[in-house]
């Protein structure tokens, strides 16, 4: 147990730190430099690490600096209502392709579609170890048979989609709902993006069709009875508020997701087109009032849901994951100023901040599953 301890140790200081010297590693992780030694040579050998050219001083031994082999890669996918993304990236969440398609009818087409996608790369990966499959749903599941419970804006509850990406690859596949994804990426490859330390307690905001969060409590991952953990996108704000995709009325996600921005756009304007998010986005810019006003209204609610995590969670920081962030001029203010005007007396009050992923948290997300098993504590 203390030698994998300090193995994931050892690995975790040269993902964040790479290049690193073995002096080096000795020196920040308090390890004797004859563990530090072994513990190098027995990833080198297994392909975790490779070595780079030796960096000359005025005198003495010329340190070598060792990195994460890139050919160690991951097969990441991305599941959401309207389309599946499918990519392949080394082990620093570095993409190297990347497929999508829309997503099929039902699931068992799905299964069918994403086994044909991941057998080309697995086929194109000669010369590289693939690690295994990650795979992000937009819903919630079991934390022991891995089977779906609860996907309402998909309707795939009850499914299994381990087993059959493992029977068609070989692969080990590793299945998690998507706010926890991107929990996991920002863990992972937020190190100081947001100007300091990612802390121990915050909370993931997922908003595309509906609303996900994902959990971090005292550094580690909530989860829940079940895996249901975080549904707060699903906690109703109006008992007499829309039909939601969940079977109740009024949820969080059926006023402040991208649906409702669009369903606010034609309820005022009932002889558009239909749009997609990204179409109404292009209109507020081009200074269509109507536009505005949809996205106005999405943001308000936005933010009055976020009232519930922080008085219900205390979390540092709130991260928002979705197209929204691409206009976060919009939405930031409005969201700060909601969360603001409604926080408990001596309560801290969090900052709302936009992911700095350009649109991949899910699928970083998804390669962080796969090799947790080999970093994580």
């Amino acid at each position: 147990m203390v030698r994998q301890i300090n193995r994931r140790a050892v690995l975790n200081l040269i993902r964040t730190r790479q290049p690193i010297s073995r002096a080096d590693l000795a020196r920040m992780s308090g390890m004797q430099r004859s563990t530090i030694s072994l513990i190098v040579e027995e990833l080198l050998q297994e392909g975790w690490l490779v070595e780079g050219d030796a960096v000359p001083l005025p005198r003495g031994r010329r340190p070598t600096f060792l990195r994460l082999n890139e050919s160690r890669v991951v097969i990441g996918i991305d599941i959401r209502p309207t389309q599946i993304t499918i990519a392949l990236a080394d082990v620093n969440g570095r993409f190297l392709s990347q497929e999508v398609f829309p997503t099929p009818g039902s699931v068992q087409l799905a299964v069918k579609e994403m086994v044909i996608r991941v057998q080309r790369i697995v086929a194109l990966c000669s010369g590289k170890t693939i690690e295994g499959i990650g795979v992000s749903i937009p819903g919630r599941v079991h934390p022991t048979t891995g089977s779906l419970t609860f996907v309402p804006n998909l309707k795939w509850a009850g499914e299994d989609l381990v087993t059959p990406l493992h029977a068609a690859t070989g692969l080990a596949v590793v299945l998690e709902n998507a706010a926890n994804a991107c929990v996991l990426a920002s863990l992972w490859f937020d190190q100081g993006a947001y100007g300091s330390a990612t802390p121990d307690d915050f909370v993931v905001v997922t908003v595309s069709e509906g609303i996900g969060c994902g959990i971090l409590v005292n550094g580690r991952l909530a989860k829940g009875m079940n895996g249901m953990a975080g549904e707060f996108g699903h906690i109703s704000l109006n008992p007499e508020g829309p039909k939601c995709g969940c079977g109740n009325t009024g949820c969080w996600e059926v006023y402040g997701s991208n649906r409702a921005a669009l369903r606010y756009y034609a309820e005022a304007n009932p002889q558009a087109a239909t749009l997609s998010f990204q179409d109404l986005l292009r209109l507020a810019a081009q200074g269509d009032e109507l536009a505005v006003a949809a996205l106005d209204q999405m943001a308000h609610k936005l933010g009055v849901g976020m009232r519930m995590l922080i008085t219900a969670l205390a979390p540092e920081r709130i991260v928002v994951i979705g197209d929204l962030t691409k206009s976060w001029s919009r939405f930031g203010s409005a969201i700060e100023a909601e969360v603001a005007g409604q926080a408990l007396p001596g309560a801290h009050r969090p900052p709302v901040v936009p992911a700095h992923q350009d649109g991949l948290a899910r699928l970083r997300g998804t390669v962080a599953l796969v090799l947790q098993k080999h970093f994580s504590a």
